[in-house]
């Protein structure tokens, strides 16, 4: 019994060795970052941003894949049955939060089957229009739909620049205003610089060059306050419709049963990336707003913002499209 009691322990101590030696050792291959979305919005640029960061902290590539469709539930889905091994991540927007009232046939269970890891970057939607529909002001542009008909352009179903429009159109304003739904923000952003339809709704990142060069005419952020990089541009509450703090914002998960330590180091490694001067300098020139902050702070948010854009969707009773 005494000689066998060592024979065990060593066994049983090589067991946790060989349990903790994939967190201890992550990374030692390539991360993958998934964005559910197509390129050029921005979960696309975000993530790219961040894992060219984050392969200088890591030591290792991140490298960034696009599977889009289904308004953001493919690539979470992909994500979702993919290995708890800390190698595949899913970068999404708040469209994630959304699509558990939306979508309830994602093939995903939200809360279940993933790690919140952190919130990257945040910003404002924007409203914005063809310079060449007469509309200045949100005021304007209500006042316009009731004489006419419009349309306006979103980056997908269920994003939250599509819900903060439907709320703004067709809830507050009473109008039937449809949406269009595009493959993505550039997709949306570009068909309003043709006027097909002329009326847009977008996280600013993508419409902000279109809007410098004068092929886009910015009538109100969603945000709380004014942003930098539109700081002529007034918000919704400004503008006359107060109550309005919506955010696109983008963060990172990872599939569930992932090592608690993976999560923390992947954590660890993109607050440190958020607090590098250069990475705050890129982000800050697009418009987002850098966030960080714990995995449990992240995981207390998705949770408000699922009860948030919940109640949108009933309300507007949106379906997937």
């Amino acid at each position: 019994m005494t000689k066998a009691f060592p024979r065990v322990f060593a066994c049983f101590a090589a067991l946790l060795v060989a349990q903790a030696s994939p967190a201890q050792t992550w990374p030692d291959k390539p991360v993958k970052f998934v964005i559910p979305f197509a390129p050029g919005g921005p979960a696309d640029i975000v993530a790219r941003l961040t894992g060219q960061k984050l392969t200088e902290i890591l030591g290792q590539a991140v490298i960034v894949e696009s599977r889009a469709g289904a308004g953001g539930n493919i690539g979470a889905a992909a994500v979702a049955k993919s290995a708890p091994d800390g190698y595949t991540a899913l970068v999404t927007t708040s469209a994630f939060a959304v699509n558990v009232s939306l979508s309830p046939n994602s093939g995903y269970d939200a809360e279940r089957d993933f790690i919140p890891v952190a919130a990257v970057a945040k910003q404002a939607n924007l409203i914005f229009v063809n310079p060449g529909l007469p509309a200045k002001t949100v005021a304007e542009l209500i006042a316009l739909a009731r004489t006419r008909k419009l349309a306006f352009a979103s980056p997908g179903s269920g994003t939250t620049p599509h819900l903060t429009a439907e709320n703004l159109f067709n809830l507050i304003s009473k109008l039937d205003i449809p949406a269009i739904h595009f493959r993505g923000a550039g997709p949306s952003a570009t068909a309003v610089v043709g006027g097909e339809p002329p009326v847009g709704a977008g996280a600013i990142s993508t419409p902000l060059p279109f809007v410098k060069s004068g092929k886009l005419r910015a009538l109100a952020v969603s945000s709380a306050s004014r942003v930098a990089a539109l700081p002529d541009v007034p918000t919704l509450a400004e503008a006359g419709f107060p109550g309005f703090n919506d955010d696109t914002w983008i963060g990172i998960f990872l599939p569930a049963g992932t090592s608690p330590a993976i999560v923390q180091k992947l954590n660890e490694a993109i607050n440190k990336a958020l607090q590098s001067a250069d990475m705050r300098e890129r982000l800050d020139a697009l418009a987002f707003e850098p966030v960080g902050g714990t995995p449990p702070q992240f995981a207390a948010y998705v949770k408000a913002e699922i009860a948030k854009w919940g109640k949108v969707v009933r309300e507007g009773n949106i379906k997937a499209e």
